[in-house]
């Protein structure tokens, strides 16, 4: 399968949205992400693109020399497929051109899969947030990847 990764651009939030409702019980809104494209200086979101198809995406914000990736998402279509690969992939080596030294993400306790990949690309856990995710009062393991 061939994937393109790309920055994301305000066209692409329609699609982007589809995926974040098909993927995250408390979905960011429609204005959090075009603010996020549009106007926050501090962030950088990527699509991942299969035939022309917005298939995922990813972002992150950078905070002094580190990126907090905020969000990874892959459409049910084409997971398992190498697309959230590529978006992490593409999200590391954005941080590197930015300068940045390490990255952060906080990700479900259940969700193993997510965990699985993260570690796959030299991220590690290193602690929890208690009660972080609001829809289900799920803890949130933090992972961090200082090797960039």
């Amino acid at each position: 399968m061939d994937i393109k990764i790309r920055p994301m651009v305000k066209s692409d939030i329609d699609k982007v949205m589809e995926i974040e409702y098909l993927s995250f019980s408390v979905p960011w809104s429609f204005e959090s992400f075009v603010m996020e494209v549009t106007k926050n200086s501090c962030a950088h979101y990527i699509v991942a693109e299969v035939d022309g198809q917005i298939a995922g995406y990813g972002g992150f914000w950078v905070v002094v020399d580190e990126g907090h990736i905020t969000n990874i998402a892959v459409h049910p279509d084409f997971r398992g497929q190498g697309v959230g690969s590529a978006i992490v992939e593409g999200l590391i080596e954005l941080a590197k051109n930015k300068g940045i030294t390490s990255m952060t993400l906080e990700v479900r306790e259940s969700n193993l899969v997510a965990q699985s990949l993260y570690k796959k690309y030299g991220f590690k856990p290193v602690g929890k947030r208690r009660g972080y995710y609001q829809d289900n009062n799920e803890d949130a393991v933090i992972m961090w990847k200082y090797d960039m």
